[in-house]
C-alpha cells in the first residue's frame, strides 16, 4: 500500500516552468492527458467514491501507451498537503467497467481532464498540467507528489520539506498552492 503525499500549485507561465523542470532534471519530459470521471452514489460529495480514469502518455522517443485506470482513496489534506491512501488497478475496457457502476447503485459525476508534462526528480513525480472540465477550465497547476509508506507525522513532514524545497527551488510561491481538490473547484458554479 503506497501513500500519496502531494501538492498542488497555481502556475502563471507553464511554458518558462517546463524549462526550469527539464533544466532541473536533466530529462525531457513525458506527455500525458487524462480523462477522469469520478463516480458515486447521488447527493454525495466526490472526496471519495471511485474514478475512471482514460490516460494517454507520450515518451520523447515517439512511444505511446494508453490505458484505463480505477481509483478509489481515501484523502486529507493537512497544511496544505494532499496525503491520500490510493489504491489502483487497471481494467481492460472503461465502458463495461462504467456500467458494472452504474449497475452497483453509482452515477457519474464530476469530469476532470489534464494535459501536459511529467518527470521525475529524484523520489519526487512532477506534473505540470492545465486541468479542466466539463465547462470550466482552472489552468495550469504544478503538481508534486512523493509516494511513502505510510503516513505519520514524521513521513508527512520529511515529505512536505522535500515538495516545498523543489517548489522553492522552481521559484514557485507558497501562496500558488491550492488546498482544494480539483472535483471541489470544478464542482463549484
Amino acid at each position: 500500500m503506497a501513500m500519496e503525499i502531494e501538492l498542488k500549485a497555481h502556475v502563471g507561465d507553464p511554458e518558462a516552468l517546463k524549462a526550469a523542470i527539464s533544466l532541473l532534471t536533466g530529462c525531457v519530459p513525458l506527455s500525458f492527458e487524462k480523462d477522469d470521471c469520478y463516480w458515486a452514489a447521488l447527493d454525495c460529495v466526490p472526496k471519495s467514491g471511485v474514478r475512471l480514469r482514460r490516460e494517454s502518455l507520450r515518451r520523447p522517443d515517439g512511444g505511446a501507451e494508453e490505458k484505463v485506470l480505477v481509483t478509489y482513496k481515501a484523502k486529507e489534506v493537512r497544511e496544505g498537503i494532499e496525503i491520500n491512501d490510493e489504491r489502483e488497478f487497471t481494467v481492460s475496457d472503461g465502458d463495461i467497467f462504467g456500467e458494472l457502476l452504474k449497475r452497483l447503485g453509482l452515477e457519474p459525476g464530476v469530469r476532470k481532464h489534464k494535459r501536459g508534462w511529467a518527470w521525475t526528480c529524484g523520489n519526487i513525480y512532477a506534473e505540470l498540467a492545465e486541468v479542466s472540465g466539463s465547462t470550466r477550465n482552472l489552468g495550469w497547476f504544478l503538481e508534486l507528489e512523493i509516494l511513502a509508506e505510510e503516513a505519520g507525522t514524521e513521513t508527512v513532514a520529511a515529505a512536505r520539506g522535500e515538495l516545498l524545497g523543489l517548489l522553492e527551488r522552481l521559484k514557485v510561491g507558497r501562496e500558488c498552492i491550492e488546498e482544494r481538490y480539483y472535483a471541489e473547484m470544478l464542482g463549484e458554479q
